[in-house]
């Protein structure tokens, strides 16, 4: 085992991860903004590197800046977190050509995954069930009604690259689709890096009534790939994750077996290493999924997989990267530990809670609720500021109960104890989705929060 983890990343993830390390033995550095320097995860690691300015392109992206960080502080393994340089396969490689351990995938999956496109035909091949779509880049609008009209409308158009939902866009007919096409392709263009290459766009036929359920894998260090259960990631606003619980109470039995093999196949297919998350869209009414992406890196919503299974995914991503077994038994191929009870994560963000805008702000008043089954991943204390400079994600509250009804309980109890005056928060949200007959069903879809704000 290394000795000394640089986390490259910020904010709760950043504080998440140093708290393992830390258990480990191991010592903890971190590397920040200008803009963070009071931050919770800057004070409780055990060695700190000053970036330079708030700006994510001058400080978290910035590749060369990171490696530096390594070679002072005399780090011999870097986790990336997520977000950012997480899912960079140049950045995998300058760590690995450092000689260093990189705690993640290898830079040759991160890339074959990376691209929609490719890890769709990849994963087609391999026989994980995928939508009706484009199997080469659409570049052009023409391309694009071509294309729809042989797939068959509605259909989803996103980018190629990139993930959080970002550019993403429903096409009922060929004037939504123009207007989606053009908004994938602006949002290609600024988050792809530009270059005068025409934006690589993908097309696949739309689930109408549509769940959001990923699920976890572990490539160990031996090769085996497990699945350590699913993850339903429904209730989302702009194509963006507020919610997540774990197991789904979407699926059955039967349709959740046949998800983790197929993204025990995902993972094999890439010879997979470390955490990773295989995304399906599941119709709910005719309980059958198909492949969505998969994310090279640890989830944001890992906590409520670990909530269910007792299994610390950070310690483990540390073990499979220094070439050691885990510390929970493999019973089989694709499966790992059966769930204990029902975990819910409510992503606590600094922004409006009735239009979703950021409202970034100094954060007066922060009284954390505690008590049995709650769990709180926080980035933030009293007297910080969430700036406007990267995601307003302020903290995941998380909740663990014998069944789904205990569950929801203790989520409502923890919701109103959870004090954050300041910048505005979506906890006012979190209240009301707890109040809503739909999701208190379990019978809920993607389109969920949108119909709450209809």
């Amino acid at each position: 085992m290394f000795e000394s983890v640089l986390v490259a990343n910020r904010g709760e993830i950043a504080r998440r991860i140093v708290r393992t390390v830390r258990a480990m033995g191991l010592r903890a550095i971190v590397v920040h903004s200008e803009a963070d320097i009071d931050l919770p995860f800057v004070r409780e690691a055990d060695e700190t590197f000053l970036l330079g300015p708030a700006a994510p392109a001058q400080s978290y992206l910035d590749i060369a800046k990171v490696m530096e960080a390594c070679r002072v502080t005399g780090a011999q393994a870097v986790h990336p977190g997520y977000g950012f340089l997480a899912e960079s396969a140049a950045f995998a490689r300058a760590v690995t050509e450092a000689g260093l351990v990189w705690i993640g995938p290898s830079p040759d999956a991160i890339e074959r995954m990376g691209d929609k496109i490719n890890a769709r035909n990849l994963m087609e091949r391999a026989g994980v069930p995928v939508a009706a779509g484009t199997r080469e880049p659409v570049t052009g609008p023409a391309q694009a009604l071509a294309s729809a009209a042989e797939i068959g409308y509605p259909v989803m158009v996103k980018t190629a690259g990139g993930g959080g939902g970002i550019g993403m866009g429903v096409a009922h007919d060929e004037a939504g689709l123009t207007k989606a096409f053009e908004t994938a392709s602006r949002a290609a263009e600024r988050f792809g890096g530009g270059g005068g290459a025409a934006p690589a766009i993908l097309l696949e036929r739309y689930i109408e009534r549509a769940r959001h359920v990923e699920v976890q894998i572990l490539g160990l260090a031996d090769g085996t790939v497990v699945a350590l259960g699913e993850r339903d990631c429904s209730v989302q606003r702009r194509h963006q994750k507020v919610v997540e619980e774990s197991p789904s109470p979407g699926i059955t039995p039967e349709l959740r077996e046949r998800m983790l093999a197929a993204a025990v196949r995902a993972g094999e297919a890439v010879g997979y290493r470390g955490a990773g998350t295989v995304e399906c869209l599941v119709d709910a009414d005719a309980q059958d999924f198909v492949f969505l992406e998969m994310n090279t890196r640890l989830q944001v919503e890992h906590p409520v997989t670990e909530l269910v299974t007792g299994i610390d995914l950070v310690e483990q991503q540390l073990r499979v990267a220094a070439g050691e077994p885990v510390t929970f038994p493999v019973a089989s191929r694709g499966h790992a530990v059966e769930p204990n009870g029902h975990a819910i994560e409510f992503r606590v963000y600094a922004e409006d809670p009735k239009r979703f805008f950021p409202g970034p702000g100094k954060i007066g008043v922060w009284e954390e609720p505690t008590g049995p089954g709650i769990r709180l991943d926080s980035g933030y204390v009293a007297g910080n500021t969430v700036t406007p400079f990267y995601d307003p994600l302020m903290a995941k509250l998380c909740v663990h109960g014998a069944d789904r009804e205990e569950a929801l309980a203790r989520a409502r109890e923890a919701v109103a104890a959870f004090r954050v005056e300041g910048p505005k928060n979506n906890l006012p949200f979190c209240a009301e989705l707890l109040d809503n007959a739909e999701f208190i069903s379990g019978d809920y879809d993607t389109g969920l929060v949108a119909r709450m704000r209809s």
